[in-house]
Formats: structure tokens, sequence, C-alpha cells
């Protein structure tokens, strides 16, 4: 995925208000953004941290500039919540996750499950259904681990409920965890952040659901899915 105009750098001020930040740009001034992640975004928000933002001139937006990189840790990450389904298509399409390549038709935000949308509905060549829920991906505190979630998450415990009930409904159901940062080589869960979501895991993979990690190369230039780690059942804990 490449942004569609250059990205403006800045360092951080401060985020707050959960969806709000204020900025200075390269020239001095100050600026206030939009946030387009309403998570505790742990990690992420240090005052004087480099940051990358996409400006947009829409007359139906209350502020010109919207956050999308944050350097952490020596290395860009993506923290936008709303590139993670386009990137998992495009992980999928690019053959990062074997096991979900060659299906013809993918569909975004079907309803499905007790009043929510799947992600990507992937169907076709007579294969079973599957049902992609992705996950956005960017916290770490152990050099090369990615982690989820970095805070409690109900709205992802009942996704990996719903998902249970899609494989005995005869479907596959999968959890599509899309890291943007590339400087991890494995994932695992937060048992110690959620400890209902880590058990809520565990049940979804008695029942069945599969799970995969993809990491994403990050620049100011674009975000490209690169490829799949694997899942660390021992950091995981609950696993």
């Amino acid at each position: 995925m490449q942004f569609t105009s250059p990205l403006v750098p800045g360092r951080l001020i401060e985020r707050y208000k959960r969806f709000l930040f204020d900025a200075e740009l390269a020239d001095g001034t100050v600026i206030t953004g939009s946030c387009p992640n309403t998570g505790s975004m742990r990690g992420l928000t240090a005052p004087g941290s480099k940051v990358w933002m996409s400006e947009h001139d829409s007359l139906t937006r209350k502020y010109r500039h919207m956050l999308e990189i944050v350097e952490a840790d020596g290395t860009l990450v993506g923290i936008n919540t709303g590139l993670p389904n386009k990137l998992g298509e495009e992980a999928i399409l690019a053959g990062l996750i074997p096991s979900l390549t060659g299906y013809p038709t993918i569909e975004r935000e079907r309803k499905y499950g007790r009043n929510s949308r799947i992600d990507l509905l992937l169907s076709g060549n007579g294969r079973p259904q599957a049902y992609v829920e992705v996950k956005n991906v960017h916290f770490s505190r152990t050099r090369g681990l990615a982690e989820f979630p970095d805070t409690a998450t109900a709205r992802g415990t009942k996704h990996l409920d719903e998902l249970g009930d899609m494989v005995e409904a005869g479907h596959r159901a999968v959890m599509l965890y899309l890291i943007q940062r590339a400087d991890c080589s494995r994932f695992a869960l937060c048992p110690d952040l959620d400890p209902v979501y880590a058990a809520a895991f565990s049940r979804a993979r008695s029942r069945g659901v599969e799970a995969y990690a993809v990491i994403c190369a990050v620049s100011p230039a674009e975000i490209v899915p690169i490829r799949s780690i694997p899942m660390d059942e021992a950091a995981s804990g609950a696993l």
C-alpha cells in the first residue's frame, strides 16, 4: 500500500483524548491533527518522537493532518487502524499465507455472527468459505517480539467466539495479526494485559480457528506486508 501523497515529518508533542495529537512541523509550526487509532498506543506516544502525517484538504475534515507513522525503538511503526484490512488482503494476494491462497473472491465487511462484520471473506473454487478477522498490531516490549493486545479488548474476545461458531458451522475461520512494524520475528499474545482475550484465543484455537501473523515494512512512502512470522506459544502463556 502506497501513500497517495508524501507524508509530512514532525515531532510529537502529545497524543490526547484518544483521537487527537499535537506535533511540531519542521518549520516550527505547531499543529493539531487527528489520530486514526483510539487504542492505548502503548509505547508509541513519547513526546519528542519522530512522526509522519498525511495531509487532507477535504472541507468535511476538521483537521488537515492525520498521524500515520511513529518512530519507536529505532523502527518505524504504522498506527493507522484503518489500514490493516487492506494490508491483510495484500498479504493474502501476495501468497504470504499459503493456506489462504487460491480463493478467487475476497469480500470486505460482510455481516456475520452476532451483529458483527467480518473483515475479509474468502470464497470460491469449491472450498469452505474462510472468515478472516484482521487485528492491527504495533505493540512490542521485548526486542523482536510483537504482542497483542496492548490493553483489554472485549470486542476482540467477542470476535474470537464468533469465529469459533463459524468453524462449527462448517466454514474456515482465521485470526490474522497484521503487524505494522518490521523489527519483529515472533508474535505472542499478552495474557498479563488481557487474560480474558488470551483465554478466548485458546478456546477458539481448540474449536479449530486458525491464526497467522504477518509483519510489514514501513516507510514514509508505503506500508507493505513482507512475510509471515511464527506465533510464540511459550511467550503467550495461555495458548
